[in-house]
């Protein structure tokens, strides 16, 4: 009591000089933005955050690290890790001071500099971010990421020689790995030596026969020597390893073309439109070879779709004219025509043609002024017939060529910088893994394509009692909070801990224990796993047959463990997956027939390398429910990984029919291995 009439006595104190007061973990300290009066446990607060940041809190991330650097301004680690969440959010500026004040009290860590460098080549700063790489690579000279991005960092300054001696450099060091070749050649693209990119690219085939940007670019020679059959080839190796990827369905259209398969062309059109819907070239195109097969009106729709991006397109005007004519709105085409021939008054073409849809709709006069121009230009000048181009740049605007498709004007890859912080940060880890485990939250997002709800009756039980504040969701694809919902959240500890502590009873009731889960599912919403995992265990201690406590308290040391993956020993690891199949194990012994307690204690035993006893425990969530998408992942991805390939992919495509279309991307990768005996 005393202690408590002195917090009070200081929170009025407080309260009087205007100074702002917090609890962090039971303890007090003012954070006022200059200094604080008590110390936190900051490597709690550290560890918090990068939970957060993990999982993609990165709001509630910077405000930990936030409360870090107020104590211990002396740390680079806080400000590197407020940089990531900076990053991630795209506040490359800001991520980039972090990393100065990282850089500064830290200039020996090699993350520092790497992070700070990718920021910069966001900002376009490319010189500086070479400058960091090259520092990077003075503390680690192995560090392959960063040799890739120094050459690409250096091909944007147009310092090719550097990028070439660079690539020689990376050669030396990984002479069997087909990325530097393929670099060699782009490379050498962009100094116009054609037959040394040739050459470079056939040695980075030589080293993998599955490298996508390889076979491109061997396309690329071969459409360029007409050699359109092996270019097509080419390109559906290439299309093989990256599906995804439009700018190949592009250039195999083109080759098609020239092959005269119209429709083969189209079909990759459509393909590319679906990857890239704003696509120019496959709109342009295809609006072309629509109008060569009589789709008149989806023809049009695909000029509108270019003229509304370029409005002086005066050659796609002039084919909407033409389609317009064709479907019977004169009045449209000639409209469009005469906006051509405004911008270009001497092309014959054009005149010729308005004046035979003027004489569609009865404008004889008109229809003979236009012919008389057209005569007599023919008087002027005798010209010889110029033969028609299959093809033009996307550069060239000669109006005669307005029938040719459009192609790029010169070849160039995509600059793709290589990092570990692209994209989601636990996407890290190794791609052939099961989907996420399903865990308890009050927030999710929704999946257009995989709509599968985990049902648990216990759960839809406590809501139905509103023992929860909120709606409690059973959920693979948890939402990140809100600044307002962590806000939330940490007022309702504070809250509930009044009330546990003052509503303490000698003897357990369910009163406790609803006190308990919710303090608990607040301190895991806010990623303070370990206050949580106490809590649950407080319960369990108590009341031992509650299933609930048992699946919160395993989602929240599973959470821990994938945070620490790339830090903790593989002992501790290990231990740490071993506790929670016990755990889930606990609550399936007490909760038999509910599917997802077996495909997390599959999720689970995948991370322990145990792939039979994750194969029996996705079998077992299949047989409670054959129509759950994420078992049949899970156990293609065991099966795959205890070396029975065919059984995993037939398991995948069955998961790709159930909406997660990701395991397409796996079928194919995987899809040539021979099939294996564990």
């Amino acid at each position: 009591m005393r202690v408590k009439r002195l917090l009070l006595l200081v929170a009025m104190l407080a309260g009087f000089f205007n100074i702002h007061w917090r609890t962090i973990n039971g303890q007090w300290t003012m954070v006022n933005g200059q200094c604080v009066l008590a110390q936190i446990n900051t490597d709690r607060v550290l560890l918090m955050g990068r939970n957060a940041l993990y999982y993609e809190d990165y709001v509630l991330a910077i405000q930990r690290f936030n409360m870090v650097i107020a104590v211990k301004p002396w740390l680079g680690e806080p400000y590197f890790y407020r940089a990531m969440a900076k990053y991630y959010l795209e506040d490359y500026q800001g991520a980039e001071i972090d990393c100065n004040n990282a850089v500064e009290r830290n200039p020996y860590a090699l993350n520092h500099y790497i992070l700070r460098a990718l920021c910069r080549i966001n900002q376009g700063r490319y010189a500086l971010a070479e400058e960091d790489y090259h520092k990077a690579l003075g503390i680690n000279p192995l560090e392959h990421n960063a040799w890739h991005n120094l050459v690409l960092c250096q091909i944007e300054q147009k310092k090719y020689e550097s990028a070439d001696s660079t690539l020689d450099v990376m050669i030396r060091h990984w002479p069997k790995e087909a990325e530097q070749y393929t670099m060699k050649a782009q490379v050498s693209l962009l100094r116009a030596d054609t037959v040394k990119a040739e050459k470079w690219t056939d040695r980075a085939i030589d080293m993998d026969v599955y490298d996508a940007k390889a076979w491109g670019l061997k396309a690329m020679f071969q459409s360029n020597r007409k050699e359109y059959a092996e270019a097509e080839e080419s390109l559906d190796k290439a299309i093989t390893q990256t599906p995804r990827e439009a700018g190949l369905y592009v250039n195999r259209a083109l080759v098609r073309y020239n092959r005269d398969d119209l429709r083969g062309a189209m079909s990759d059109y459509n393909a590319c439109l679906d990857l890239e819907p704003n696509n120019y070239l496959a709109h342009y195109n295809r609006g072309l070879l629509r109008a060569n097969v009589g789709e008149d009106n989806l023809a049009i729709e695909d000029f509108n779709f270019v003229l509304n991006l370029e409005p002086d397109n005066t050659i796609a005007l002039y084919n909407r004219a033409l389609l317009l004519d064709n479907t019977g709105d004169y009045n449209g085409a000639i409209r469009d025509i005469s906006a051509v021939i405004k911008d270009y008054p001497e092309f014959w073409e054009g005149y010729r043609q308005r004046a035979a849809i003027k004489r569609k709709i009865g404008d004889i006069n008109g229809a003979e002024r236009d012919e008389f121009k057209v005569l007599q230009a023919r008087l002027d000048a005798v010209q010889g017939k110029k033969r028609p181009v299959r093809t033009r740049k996307k550069s060239e605007h000669n109006i005669e060529d307005y029938a040719a498709l459009v192609e790029e004007d010169t070849h160039e890859e995509d600059i793709e910088y290589v990092s570990e912080y692209r994209g989601k940060v636990q996407n890290r880890q190794t791609e052939l893994r099961p989907e996420p485990i399903y865990s308890l939250t009050y927030y999710r997002r929704t999946s257009e394509t995989n709509t599968y709800i985990a049902y648990c009756p216990q759960i839809e039980e406590l809501n139905n009692q509103h023992v929860f504040p909120h709606q409690l969701y059973l959920t693979a694809n948890e939402a990140p909070l809100t600044a307002k919902q962590t806000e939330a959240h940490q007022t309702s500890i504070t809250a509930l801990t009044e009330r546990i502590e003052e509503f303490e009873q000698k003897t357990f009731d369910m009163a406790d224990r609803n006190l308990l889960l919710n303090r608990a599912l607040d301190y895991y919403h806010i990623r303070d796993f370990e206050n949580a995992i106490w809590d649950m265990t407080h319960l369990i201690q108590t009341n031992g047959s509650d299933p609930m406590a048992y699946i919160l308290r395993a989602q929240c040391r599973f959470a821990q463990l994938e945070v620490k993956q790339t830090t903790a020993p593989a002992s501790d690891l290990r231990l740490g997956y071993l506790m929670v199949v016990q755990d889930y194990n606990k609550a399936s012994d007490l909760m038999p027939d509910v599917p997802f307690l077996h495909y997390n204690i599959g999720c689970v035993q995948v991370q322990l390398a145990d792939y039979l006893a994750a194969q029996k425990s996705f079998s077992r969530a299949l047989e409670l429910d054959p129509h759950f998408p994420s078992a049949y992942y899970g156990r293609g991805v065991a099966y795959i990984l205890g070396g029975q390939t065919e059984q995993g992919l037939s398991d995948l495509s069955q998961a790709g029919e159930l909406g997660i279309y990701t395991a397409y991307n796996l079928i194919k990768k995987y899809s040539k291995q021979k099939t294996k005996q564990p």
